[in-house]
Formats: C-alpha cells, sequence, structure tokens
C-alpha cells in the first residue's frame, strides 16, 4: 500500500473535490491518500464525496488554515 499526498492549497469548491475525485479514482485499492487544502468548503465537500464513491476517511485535521484529509481507497 503506497500513500500519495497532494497540494491543493489555494483552489476554491469546486476544484478541491474534484480533483480528489480525480485522483483516487487512478489509484489502486487500499493506497492512502493525503489532501491538502485551504478552501474552507472542502471540509463539506471532501466528506460529502466520499460518501458517493464509497471511500474512508480515516483522519482528518486543520493546522494554519490548511486541512488536512486522510482517506483510503477502498
Amino acid at each position: 500500500m503506497a500513500e500519495k499526498t497532494i497540494n491543493l492549497r489555494g483552489l476554491k469548491c469546486p476544484l478541491p473535490a474534484l480533483r480528489t475525485r480525480k485522483t483516487l479514482s487512478a489509484m489502486p485499492p487500499g493506497d492512502m491518500l493525503v489532501v491538502e487544502c485551504t478552501d474552507p468548503l472542502a471540509s463539506i465537500d471532501i466528506p460529502n464525496l466520499l460518501r458517493q464513491t464509497g471511500d474512508t476517511l480515516e483522519a482528518t485535521g486543520r493546522t494554519d488554515g490548511v486541512i488536512t484529509f486522510r482517506i483510503r481507497k477502498r
């Protein structure tokens, strides 16, 4: 299992969710995706996206205005 990090800082809604979806679709099952973004709406959009895709949100954090999501590909 591999871990991939994508930097989506500075992007506004809906780009963080769209780029997260695109990256997840290219990943093999079991891999971890770490998404870093600054758009406050991402804290709503990305969990909603994961409910649609069935992937697992393993952790969420916020540090210095950066929201980090750890997502396990199903």
